[in-house]
């Protein structure tokens, strides 16, 4: 069982959601990026979902193509976000890791070299945006002998067949796109997860975590009430912006804690 399943039955077994945030690496500087996802830690993160900067991030809305900018202005890359990994594990090799970005980097490295090196550096899971489940099943294969999670997104414009793809190359669990839009997007219809989450969890046999749209301690608890999982990034990059580099560690982690009450004082009955 990787360490992304057994995180997932430990919060099963206590009646609770998971928390994923996402940070991109590099931004606003290298050298924070760790201090970052300890302080993710220290807020109550599950999993950690670190961004790969990537030049023409096509999902993300403005920013996390700001921090995506900041972090390769910085001299970020695949290599280095690894590096982080490594040293994070360092200090915790309890808490997931999922590398999140796109398949330029991965390419350009090339996958066998990229999962070998992930696997040394302590990566759990990795979703690659613009790798669709029925185009990637060598890659997915490769990650998973590796010991790594390859995870997949779903939308609501997601068809059955697409879901059926994503149930045979996946696993961890699955990222639901709340919207039809990118990152940041302000519009959540909660009535359409309430529609699709029960059909996509019970289709792909893999807990759910549904991000997009997730500002807040009040939206977060609304979404935990009908997934497995929250995934909060633009409004924790915000929080890091708004900060300075300074305070930011401080800031993320009470943020955090806040998002994290939220979502514990659901109770068991709502699972």
């Amino acid at each position: 069982m990787s360490r992304i399943q057994s995180r997932f039955e430990q919060l099963r077994a206590a009646g609770r959601r998971g928390l994923i945030p996402f940070i991109t690496a590099g931004d606003p500087s290298p050298e924070l990026t760790l201090p970052l996802m300890q302080a993710l830690v220290d807020g109550g993160a599950d999993i950690i979902e670190l961004g790969v900067p990537f030049s023409d991030p096509m999902a993300d809305g403005p920013t996390i193509q700001r921090a995506s900018e900041r972090a390769l202005a910085a001299g970020m890359s695949l290599r280095k976000v690894l590096a982080i990994v490594e040293r994070f594990r360092q200090v915790d090799t309890a808490t997931p890791v999922v590398l999140m970005g796109y398949a330029n980097p991965i390419e350009a490295m090339g996958a066998e070299v990229f999962v070998e090196a992930a696997a040394k550096a302590g990566v759990d899971g990795v979703l690659v945006v613009d790798y669709p489940p029925q185009e990637c099943v060598a890659f997915a294969r490769l990650a998973k002998d590796a010991g790594i999670d390859p995870i997949f997104l779903l939308a609501p414009t997601s068809i059955d067949a697409r879901i059926g793809d994503v149930a045979k190359a996946g696993s961890g669990y699955i990222y639901y796109v709340s919207l039809k839009g990118v990152t940041g997007s302000a519009k959540l219809d909660l009535d359409e997860v309430a529609r699709r989450i029960p059909m996509i969890r019970e289709r792909v046999g893999m807990p759910v975590g549904v991000g997009f749209g997730i500002r807040d301690a009040e939206t977060a608890k609304a979404v935990g009430a009908l997934a497995d999982a929250v995934v909060i990034g633009s409004r924790i990059i915000e929080e890091i912006e708004q900060a300075g580099p300074a305070d930011a560690p401080a800031r993320v982690t009470a943020f955090m804690r806040a998002i994290r009450e939220a979502l514990d004082s659901l109770g068991e009955n709502q699972s």
